[in-house]
C-alpha cells in the first residue's frame, strides 16, 4: 500500500491539481474518492487529529447544505459536526492528504509539497 493517501472529490479543481502533483512526484499514492468510499466518523476524527485541525477548520461554509442546515447560526460540538460531515461530505474542505502520522488540508494544491 502507498504511504500517501489523498482523500478527494474528482470533480474538484484543487483536488485534480493535487492529484496531478502527486503523479508528477513519482511517489506511489492511493486516491480515495470520499463520496464513493465515505469516511467513518472515527476515520475522519483521526485524520483531522493528524492534521491538527478541528472539524470547524475544515467546514465548507459556502456550500448550499451548510446554509440549508443553518450551521452558521448553531453552536455545535465537534462530535455533532463530524456526524454531519460524515452524512454530508460536501461540508468537508478538500483535498486532505495523509502520509504516515501526518495529514494536511492541501489548499492550495501546492501545499502538498510539504509531504513529498
Amino acid at each position: 500500500m502507498a504511504d500517501i493517501t489523498i482523500y478527494h472529490k474528482p470533480t474538484c479543481t484543487t483536488c485534480r491539481q493535487a492529484v496531478q502533483r502527486l503523479k508528477e512526484s513519482g511517489k506511489p499514492f492511493t486516491a480515495v474518492n470520499y463520496y464513493e468510499q465515505a469516511f467513518t466518523k472515527s476515520q475522519l476524527k483521526k485524520l483531522l487529529k493528524k492534521a491538527g485541525l478541528s472539524p470547524r477548520d475544515v467546514l465548507r461554509t459556502k456550500e448550499e447544505i451548510y446554509q440549508e442546515l443553518g450551521l452558521g447560526k448553531k453552536q455545535l460540538s465537534d462530535d455533532e459536526l463530524l456526524d454531519l460531515m460524515v452524512q454530508y461530505p460536501d461540508l468537508i474542505q478538500r483535498p486532505i492528504v495523509e502520509k504516515g502520522d501526518q495529514a494536511i488540508l492541501a489548499r492550495p494544491a501546492e501545499s502538498i509539497e510539504k509531504l513529498l
